[in-house]
């Protein structure tokens, strides 16, 4: 049974699945990947109805965004569903010029 070309991978899957829990933005979810964080420790920060001093997480992304990069949002948004489809794009293209260099004994320097 062949794996489906349109699925998404588990690491992004993730980030789906906490922006639909959190109610979060595409921008939110990219600007707290690119901080690096983890979708599944999300919820531990974004309890500001039981501890009103925390800011709401999507507040609380801007913020630390604007101070480690000095901007208020990413310059292009891409979704995490668009960043799959790149990644699989890339990965067909590497795979089509590996198979290249093997097929071409020019490229390899093999004799024929």
């Amino acid at each position: 049974m062949s794996k489906p070309t349109n699925t998404i991978p588990p690491n992004l899957q993730a980030w789906i699945q906490a922006r639909k829990r959190h109610h979060l933005s595409h921008a939110h979810v990219q600007m707290a990947r690119e901080l690096g964080m983890n979708p599944t420790k999300l919820g531990s920060i974004d309890n500001h109805r039981q501890e009103p001093w925390k800011a709401p997480l999507p507040e609380f992304i801007e913020s630390l965004y604007l101070k480690r990069f000095g901007r208020e949002r990413p310059e292009v948004v891409v979704t995490v569903e668009e960043r799959a489809r790149q990644l699989r794009q890339q990965k067909a293209s590497r795979k089509e010029a590996k198979a290249k260099r093997h097929s071409d004994p020019s490229i390899t320097g093999e004799r024929p």
